[in-house]
């Protein structure tokens, strides 16, 4: 999955642009993985996009994975913040809704909704930017899953750096879920930091290396118990 990868999104809020962007991302999981990872997709698509408005920003992303016997599954996420600080050098308050939710083979993902405050800031020229995020989270009953309360914590950055021609940028979530097979609470972490190379202001080319434990099935364990580290070679092209 990737998520928050608009690299000036606090900086656009400030003038009251939009942005999108699409990548494709090559994923080498499968191929560091053999046995846990053998059914890993081998290109996900994700389409972005971001808009500010009076009162807060809209975000969006949409992941489409494909391995080698075609669609295998998509996901995504719609984000609503609504300022309620004044925005001032040193960040500003903002009340976060989100949705989750996404289908695969087996059938869907388990939906939830977010509810919670997040902190954004940014430095002068907005070259640095980044939000802090304390969220509830629910988990709605669907697929023979029951509903349940849970928490996410999130933090997100981006940095523009050589110019602008160089971006580091990307997400690192932690949440509490609920083991589908045994009913046992256990921690989630999901990082994907993201390095890109931007040739102009429409075209990129970089990676991603997504972090993760006790987040991905493996086949050999038949558990979400392990931890994973997952690069691609991607490019991206901002509209």
């Amino acid at each position: 999955m990737k998520k928050y990868a608009l690299l000036s999104v606090m900086a656009l809020a400030s003038l009251g642009m939009q942005a999108q962007n699409v990548q494709l991302h090559y994923d080498l999981g499968r191929h560091l993985y053999s046995d846990g990872e053998a059914g890993r997709q081998a290109f996900t698509a994700t389409f972005e996009q971001f808009k500010a408005d009076k009162t807060g920003s809209w975000f969006y992303f949409i992941d489409l994975d494909v391995d080698k016997k075609g669609m295998a599954g998509a996901y995504t996420e719609i984000t609503r913040e609504f300022t309620f600080s004044t925005p001032s050098p040193s960040g500003s308050f903002a009340a976060h809704i989100e949705y989750n939710g996404g289908l695969n083979r087996g059938g869907s993902f388990q939906t939830a909704g977010l509810l919670g405050v997040a902190w954004n800031g940014h430095n002068a020229d907005f070259s640095k930017t980044y939000s802090i995020q304390t969220l509830y989270k629910q988990f709605f009953g669907q697929n023979g899953n029951k509903a349940y309360s849970s928490f996410q914590l999130t933090g997100v950055w981006g940095l523009n750096f050589c110019d602008g021609k160089a971006t580091f940028s990307g997400f690192a979530d932690l949440w509490s879920e609920k083991e589908y097979w045994s009913g046992d609470r256990h921690l989630v972490f999901l990082a994907e930091p993201q390095l890109w190379y931007n040739f102009d202001k429409h075209f990129s080319a970089g990676t991603e290396f997504e972090f993760s434990n006790n987040f991905i099935y493996s086949s050999d364990s038949g558990r979400n118990d392990k931890f994973y580290l997952n690069p691609t070679l991607a490019v991206k092209y901002n509209f």
